[in-house]
């Protein structure tokens, strides 16, 4: 079995343009399911016209897990390439996943090395939220020493991004699934709208026996938050809830939430503008409820 047979590419796209032309592109040789969330900047006719042989499906936009699933379910594979619509790989990198993955049949997800439109790298690795991982990352403490596992392991402080290593989660910017190991623990939880959600399914998989692989034999480039410009905030906030909910119980995620909503508060008095603004509206958020309440909030 190929490369190209093998794999199903997923593209979950909301105005995608310009960047989804490079990331469609660049996994021209596979088959390839765009799920559109009701784009109105041309994406649509842009997929269409210029890569008729990918299959497009158009749904309500119920958030980023229940775009991969839809596309996951419309294409079966053995692998599934789940790829941002801001991101492209770079070369072979799909053969090269795959052909990592058929050496280690214990991984459930692979991740490539990623790296910015500059070329510099970008860091991927991920480790799951607790309350000391909340704290050295809003309240700046990570900055005293961002290589350090003790102040910085929610970013994957001091991680390196050169050798094969397995990992807590990677960012799913572009991963690769393997089917059967989505088919063993379900697909995405599409409670988590856009954050969070790979976040909760490597941590599935680990508790099932999986592992979670980097793998920087293969590379793709990733922009990072085209479709959003960074101005969710408060839905980043929820999916750390939520899993912390989900993972480790409402009594830790209420400590969390008061941890969030302190530092956010202190955040928003430091920062003017924009980023300011963003800061104390998503405090304000956290201190109107209890956490049960937040998550049953509209998002």
């Amino acid at each position: 079995m190929t490369a190209s047979t093998a794999v199903s590419v997923v593209v979950v796209t909301y105005n995608a343009v310009p960047y989804v032309e490079p990331c469609l592109d660049s996994v021209r040789d596979h088959p390839t399911v765009v799920v559109d969330h009701g784009s109105t900047d041309g994406t649509l006719e842009l997929v269409r016209e210029a890569f008729p042989d990918v299959r497009v499906l158009e749904q309500e936009n119920r958030g980023l897990a229940a775009g991969w699933n839809a596309g996951m379910r419309a294409a079966p594979a053995r692998y599934f390439l789940l790829l941002n619509a801001d991101a492209w790989v770079l070369g072979d990198a799909v053969g090269q996943l795959v052909a990592f993955a058929n050496a280690h049949p214990d991984a459930a997800v692979i991740g490539p090395r990623l790296r910015n439109p500059d070329g510099s790298l970008q860091r991927s690795v991920r480790g799951f939220p607790t309350l000391w991982r909340l704290a050295t990352e809003y309240f700046f403490l990570r900055k005293l020493a961002p290589r350090s596992q003790l102040l910085n392991s929610f970013y994957g402080g001091g991680f390196d991004h050169g050798s094969v290593r397995e990992v807590e989660f990677v960012m799913g910017a572009c991963m690769l699934v393997r089917c059967a190991a989505a088919d063993s623990v379900g697909l995405l939880d599409e409670d988590f709208f856009i954050f969070s959600e790979e976040t909760d399914w490597c941590y599935r998989f680990r508790q099932a026996g999986w592992k979670v692989l980097f793998y920087p034999g293969a590379e793709a480039v990733h922009v990072g938050a085209a479709s959003h410009g960074g101005r969710m905030l408060r839905e980043n906030v929820r999916g750390t809830l939520r899993f912390l909910v989900k993972h480790r119980g409402l009594r830790e995620a209420e400590r969390a939430r008061r941890l969030l909503a302190l530092s956010l508060r202190l955040r928003g008095l430091i920062f003017r503008g924009e980023r300011g603004r963003q800061y104390r509206s998503a405090a304000a958020w956290l201190r109107s409820g209890p956490t049960g309440k937040l998550l049953d909030s509209p998002k």
